[in-house]
């Protein structure tokens, strides 16, 4: 008799204690959520306990257990459930002697996490009910609760790559095309056009109201000439397309070539302009009115003004385009015809503006001249690309930073008036605009000197040539020491030895003298004798976010302990110009011959991660499996690596 009323009695409590629930909000409050970590995606329900207030586990112990609280999911989300229910909390146990049993319970707040086997690339919401169990004295409130919570993929909310090159290199590629943009209205090709044009629609309309429209849509006119073009580009080819032609060796010679070329002519030898011919047909067309002679108006200034704007937009192209996303370019070129195009707006709207503005003068061709000493230091930019890829060793490291050094001192003489070019005037006097310009510009030089010697000068790290193209460097020599040292303590060690790497050691180097490989296989073999997860650095010659990566990262003495000490380093180069082995080419999956080792180590990138932006960091297990899903790209936060490289390493730990 005893053994069938003891749990009636429970059974009986049980549903007392349902009458209640009147008193939820008085005693647990939950929230849920739907997340992902490195261990996949998970449903989280947090209780918040009010004071007094007893909890009970969620955790049944065995078949007797009455008071217990449960975590429950409808019949289309039970096949999502993998594992058991994770409790997150201080759990307490007491002895309860109504029913001779101990009871587990949580008193101020407790987090239940239930794994779920969604794949990364779906998107499921899942359904379902607690049911909750409290005590309070005597008495025992309970409660239903459902919830409706959505697992997004991964592709739905942004990782730590698309944080460094989705989202924020659109925007920042937006603004800084924007500002150039405003920078190009002070050429001599357009600065003189803008009172002449603002004044002419003003004048020439029956309305101020007309005036403000045509202006508006003189200066949406530019916007659009620059960024259709673009935009119809990239939807033709694609951006992985516009990616592979920038960073081809072959345009970034071209690239130079063009970069010289308009330098010489900025700094007056002769002019670069479209044919006389496009400009006529233009302004016979601007001359009909209406919006259409608007629009040829428009189309007359962007042509006019090509020996101004032609290599700036050029370089803003060369150099969107290496960023690694889709639309970087049609978003350069959107920020850069709105920085052209909004004087022209502007003052149409404030016409008392005008009155401000300097008048033409010296100072324009000195503004043409300027950028001249910079389209010549961007040419140098380019030549280097294609010196590290086909490893002709003319511009090393110091070599390049000696001709920067050189170019940045001779701007600054020129804006001191002491280097002048034959349509240049006398300067009887240094303004201060001028006079700031030139003390930044030898500042700049000065920055440059320390890195003769090894300096990594993080500001521009991802400008320069690898550290490894430099013969003396002070800092390679700090870690040679570091190396000599490890090896006199290491010496008498037991431990397993990977070998040295083979392929590739003659071109590729790591930064800061690090062990690694640069063949996959290679490294995967390495990573097996030492029993080390495999860091995989996908990096090339011309990545400016790689060497800044690298510059700001990876020479913290944290990060190299971490990957010098838990991981195997496996750098792969895609746009390494080393043919392969003729029984190593292959044809992929798009049906493209697969000839180098860049365009081997690209075609993996892609299949394997469906990325292909550089710097990409992932880490495999000694399987070849990804032991996390984020794509992590270039980040300067220091103490986020460290903690992506922690729960990396934790997570092949515990395999």
């Amino acid at each position: 008799m005893t053994k069938f009323c003891k749990p009636f009695s429970l059974l009986l409590l049980f549903f007392i204690s349902h009458t209640l629930t009147a008193q939820v909000s008085k005693h647990v409050q939950f929230s849920f959520s739907g997340n992902r970590d490195e261990k996949g995606a998970y449903i989280s329900v947090k209780a918040k306990i009010a004071d007094k207030v007893r909890l009970f586990s969620a955790k049944k112990k065995s078949a007797d257990d009455v008071f217990i609280s449960l975590v429950e999911f409808d019949s289309a989300s039970k096949k999502y459930v993998k594992d058991s229910l994770v409790e997150i909390g201080d759990l307490k146990t007491a002895m309860n002697p109504d029913a001779g049993q101990e009871v587990k319970y949580f008193s101020d707040s407790v987090e239940w996490r239930q794994r779920l086997n969604i794949s990364q690339n779906d998107s499921v919401k899942i359904k379902g009910t607690v049911t909750w169990l409290a005590g309070v004295n005597d008495e025992f409130p309970t409660g239903d609760e459902t919830f409706s919570v959505k697992i997004k993929a991964v592709e739905a909310t942004p990782t730590a790559a698309a944080t460094a090159s989705d989202e924020g290199s659109l925007w920042s590629t937006f603004l800084l095309c924007l500002a150039t943009g405003l920078l190009a209205v002070l050429t001599p090709c357009v600065f003189p056009l803008v009172p002449v044009t603002v004044s002419f629609f003003l004048k020439r309309s029956k309305s101020r109201g007309e005036g403000l429209r045509n202006a508006t849509f003189y200066s949406l006119s530019i916007i659009l000439i620059y960024t259709i073009p673009t935009l119809v580009l990239t939807l033709l080819f694609g951006g992985n397309a516009l990616y592979n032609i920038s960073t081809h060796p072959v345009t970034n010679l071209l690239f130079f070539a063009i970069f010289i070329l308009f330098a010489i002519s900025f700094f007056g030898a002769f002019d670069i302009s479209l044919p006389n011919s496009w400009a006529n047909k233009a302004d016979e067309k601007a001359g009909k009115g209406g919006l259409v002679g608007i629009f040829f108006m428009a189309l007359t200034l962007v042509i006019v003004s090509f020996s101004c704007t032609g290599p700036i937009v050029g370089t803003l192209l060369g150099k969107t385009a290496t960023a690694g996303v889709t639309m970087a370019p049609v978003m350069g070129m959107l920020g850069f015809g709105i920085g052209l195009a909004l004087p022209f707006s502007l003052f149409a709207y404030f016409p008392s503006m005008l009155k401000t503005l300097p008048k033409s003068g010296g100072w324009l061709n000195t503004v043409k001249v300027t950028f001249g000493f910079i389209e010549l230091a961007l040419a140098m930019k380019f030549l280097s690309n294609v010196d590290l890829a086909y490893h002709w060793r003319l511009l090393d490291r110091e070599i390049f930073l000696v001709i920067w050094i050189v170019i940045f001192t001779l701007q600054g003489m020129y804006l001191l008036g002491k280097l002048k070019f034959s349509h240049d005037g006398d300067l009887p006097f240094i303004t201060v605009p001028r006079l700031f310009f030139a003390i930044a510009t030898f500042s700049f030089a000065l920055y440059l000197f320390p890195g003769l010697w090894g300096a990594p000068l993080k500001g521009i790290g991802g400008w320069l040539p690898h550290t490894s193209t430099q013969d003396f460097n002070l800092q390679d020599i700090k870690y040679q020491l570091e190396e000599l040292k490890a090896s006199g303590v290491t010496s008498g060690s037991s431990k397993n030895v990977a070998p040295p790497a083979k392929k590739y050691i003659d071109k590729l180097h790591t930064p800061f003298r690090l062990p690694g490989y640069f063949d996959l296989d290679e490294g995967m073999a390495a990573a097996k004798i030492l029993n080390k997860p495999v860091m995989l650095d996908f990096t090339g010659h011309s990545c400016a976010n790689c060497r800044k990566m690298e510059a700001e990262v990876w020479a913290d003495p944290e990060v190299l302990r971490r990957i010098k000490e838990d991981f195997v380093l496996v750098s792969l180069y895609v746009d390494e110009s080393t043919e392969l082995p003729d029984s190593e080419q292959y044809t992929n999956q798009a049906g493209e011959k697969i000839i180098t080792v860049g365009d081997k180590n690209k075609d993996y990138e892609i299949t394997k991660f469906g990325f292909n932006a550089q710097p990409l960091y992932m880490f495999l297990d000694l399987n070849g499996n990804p032991l996390s899903d984020v794509k992590y790209g270039y980040d300067s936060n220091v103490k986020k690596f460290i903690d992506h490289l922690e729960t990396v390493k934790k997570k092949f730990e515990g395999k």
